[in-house]
């Protein structure tokens, strides 16, 4: 029953964590949303739950930050590397960096037909535009992917959470 509950309280630190990070001010896309598609495919044994953990956080943040039409690209990116994660053997750099490149392109290809002509023009602008932008997607997937399999980690050995 306390590992239960222990659970439970960090899977809730994992959504404040993923809320507050997306209030306060950060590196655009430097965010642990794709981090948390990853964990909760490999942590979280509910995997209705799994799928939905980092779109909970992501859903909340974005009242406050602003919902468009571009949310539905971005909340399908993090379904999509949520089942990436669940058949990788393991979560580990290429893994982050293929869910990084899932994302880029989703979301850009998104932003593409939403905001720009639907030509080739268009979507070479678009996604020229978003390279600064992908950079920040990689080093923050890897940095919040590694921070959370760790933590992770680390209540499992002193027996915070059973595995």
């Amino acid at each position: 029953m306390i590992k239960e509950k222990n659970r439970n309280i960090v899977i809730a630190g994992v959504i404040i964590l993923a809320i507050l990070s997306r209030l306060v001010p950060h590196p655009p896309n430097f965010a642990p949303i794709t981090g948390i598609a990853l964990f909760s495919s490999k942590k979280i044994n509910n995997r209705l739950l799994g799928v939905f953990l980092p779109i909970i956080p992501l859903f909340i943040s974005d009242l406050f930050i602003g919902i468009s039409f571009i949310n539905i690209f971005v909340y399908i990116c993090f379904v999509i590397i949520y089942f990436i994660g669940s058949v990788s053997k393991k979560i580990d750099v290429k893994t982050v960096f293929l869910s990084s490149v899932v994302f880029f392109v989703i979301s850009n290809l998104g932003v593409w037909y939403l905001a720009y002509p639907k030509n080739i023009e268009g979507l070479i602008t678009c996604f020229t535009l978003a390279v600064p932008f992908f950079i920040n997607t990689i080093l923050g997937d890897l940095f919040y992917s590694f921070i959370l399999f760790r933590f992770y980690k680390v209540a499992e050995k002193f027996k915070f959470i059973t595995a």
